[in-house]
């Protein structure tokens, strides 16, 4: 049975399953669930696209009204879920959840096409829309704002940084008998155990 080959960094085996991914996944090998909660403990879950991520944590933007966000503000604990059915991988992901800098909002926001930054003004996230037309209307009025030179990031455009401190690998075996690999941060450094399937 192939076991999941131990590493001293997690992020590093996150890495190689993340390079692996994407030249079997046939579409968004970086898509990723995010689960929050409300401060009541009502919890929610919805697909985000990971944008970055190094030995700080996994970064993902949003709408800073939108739900997700709320949720965030008064409950900055989050769980993410990779499954990658191609490969029979899923690697799971909790800790508390950080702003990223002004900066790194900058320069991910001026990476977009340039429709995805018109989108991003115009939508009001997870608020009640009339009709379609409505958003429609929005999108030319701001394309029609930002016609010349680059467009800016709005204020309540930015990201989340999810700061791991628990990170399980799971690989799949026949008659479900699965891997599972669990790092737990120990201070500067990441404590490994093997669970039961």
């Amino acid at each position: 049975m192939m076991l999941i080959t131990e590493k001293d960094n997690p992020i590093d085996l996150f890495a190689e399953w993340l390079e692996e991914a994407g030249k079997t996944e046939p579409e968004y090998p970086e898509a990723m669930t995010l689960a929050t909660s409300t401060k009541e403990g009502r919890p929610s879950a919805r697909m985000v696209l990971l944008k970055d991520f190094d030995d700080r944590g996994f970064t993902f933007y949003t709408n800073l009204g939108s739900a997700k966000a709320a949720q965030l503000d008064v409950n900055p604990m989050a769980a993410l879920c990779f499954h990658w059915k191609s490969l029979h991988r899923q690697i799971r992901v909790e800790g508390r959840v950080e702003p990223v800098s002004e900066a790194e909002a900058d320069e991910y926001f001026a990476s977009r096409a340039r429709l995805s930054q018109i989108g991003a003004w115009a939508s009001k996230q997870s608020q009640s829309l009339e009709g379609r037309w409505v958003f429609e209307k929005r999108i030319a009025e701001f394309t029609a704002k930002f016609n010349v030179g680059s467009v800016p990031r709005p204020e309540f455009w930015s990201g989340y940084r999810v700061v791991p401190d628990h990170i399980e690998f799971w690989l799949e075996a026949k008659f479900r008998l699965h891997d599972r690999l669990v790092y737990d941060r120990d201070g500067e450094t990441w404590r490994t155990d093997r669970l039961y399937p």
